[in-house]
């Protein structure tokens, strides 16, 4: 069976560091919920690349971005499957962090 969706090495690392930070600040439970919550938005995304919005303000890249809570998923809706590029909080600088992973 084909992937629906890929996750980038340094997006799986955001999402990673995303559950380690939850968990030290609340539960494991509470880190777990949030995860899959995340998770699920990637099947969702999967289904419906074009659900999120460019943010050309942050990048010019081809990467639509999709809000989870405080979190952005950021991917490229074209990709087969669909690449899921960064899953970065809101409140960070995005533009530099965008920039290296272009």
């Amino acid at each position: 069976m084909k992937p629906r969706y890929i996750l980038a090495p340094e997006a799986a690392r955001d999402l990673l560091q995303i559950w380690r930070y939850i968990r030290k600040q609340t539960s494991q439970a509470t880190a777990d919920r949030v995860e899959a919550v995340i998770r699920s938005k990637f099947l969702y995304l999967a289904d419906f690349p074009g659900a999120g919005h460019w943010r050309r303000d942050l990048t010019s890249a081809e990467v639509r971005f999709f809000s989870v809570y405080s979190y952005l998923i950021v991917y490229r809706p074209e990709a087969t499957p669909l690449e899921i590029v960064a899953i970065l909080h809101g409140s960070r600088d995005l533009p530099p962090i965008l920039r290296e992973r272009q």
